[in-house]
């Protein structure tokens, strides 16, 4: 992406924090405000699957996506883990050094070669890969990037509740599965559009399990979203 709209909004509320809105919204929903402060929430003011993850998370972690750095900083500085926190948006990547993480970088997942115990994409960070070919090749990919033993914890949702009828849902074989949206996101006048993806779990089972994962349900939140924790056997 070659604007940094969130990475922006990010940067502007860690310097002055305000009441400051980032807009949200897909071609399935409404735009929808979501205030900033939530990129920023403590351990306590995160949502339980989230806090499971983070209970769960071990040894060496790559935080993909880290946006504001709110995971890497828990798991760093309450944790005491060895955390690595990577972001493709420069000025997020700014706004979590600057809170305090030690280990940062901005760079793509798929340029990124070092070696993990615990995979982290949270607030479904697994949407980067913006469709379920791009899902099959990210998980090919963090092959690569686990120690024996390692695990990935991702949380997701199922956008079915969005269909008002079976007969509504777009399905796999029309060529375009109902979880893959295009995103949109609007801070102080300006847009970014980007393709994205909601997985439901048992798509992202069928899928890890054919490449070779363990996927397990770990946690099913309040509103079709879920954690899953995906591992290798060796």
């Amino acid at each position: 992406m070659s604007k940094d709209v969130l990475g922006k909004a990010l940067w502007d509320y860690y310097k002055t924090p305000e009441e400051q809105e980032l807009i949200t919204w897909t071609h399935l929903t409404e735009e929808d405000p979501m205030p900033l402060s939530y990129f920023f929430r403590s351990y306590e003011e995160m949502p339980h699957i989230e806090q499971k993850a983070m209970d769960l998370a071990f040894g060496s972690i790559l935080d993909i996506g880290c946006g504001a750095g709110s995971h890497s900083l828990h798991l760093q500085n309450e944790c005491q883990l060895d955390v690595t926190a990577i972001d493709i948006a420069p000025a997020a990547v700014a706004t979590t050094k600057a809170r305090g993480v030690l280990k940062t970088s901005c760079i793509d997942i798929f340029d990124h070669d070092g070696r993990y115990d615990s995979l982290l994409l949270l607030m479904n960070g697994i949407g980067m890969c913006q469709n379920l070919d791009g899902l099959r090749e990210l998980l090919n990919h963090f092959k690569q990037l686990l120690h024996p033993g390692g695990q990935i914890l991702l949380d997701s949702s199922d956008l079915i509740y969005l269909f008002d009828s079976v007969d509504a849902i777009p399905t796999i074989t029309q060529g375009s599965y109902y979880g893959e949206v295009d995103f949109g996101i609007r801070y102080l006048g300006e847009e970014q559009l980007f393709p994205w993806l909601y997985v439901d779990f048992e798509t992202l089972h069928q899928i890890a399990s054919a490449l070779g994962y363990q996927c397990e349900l770990v946690e099913e939140g309040s509103h079709y979203d879920y954690l899953a924790r995906l591992t290798m056997e060796y």
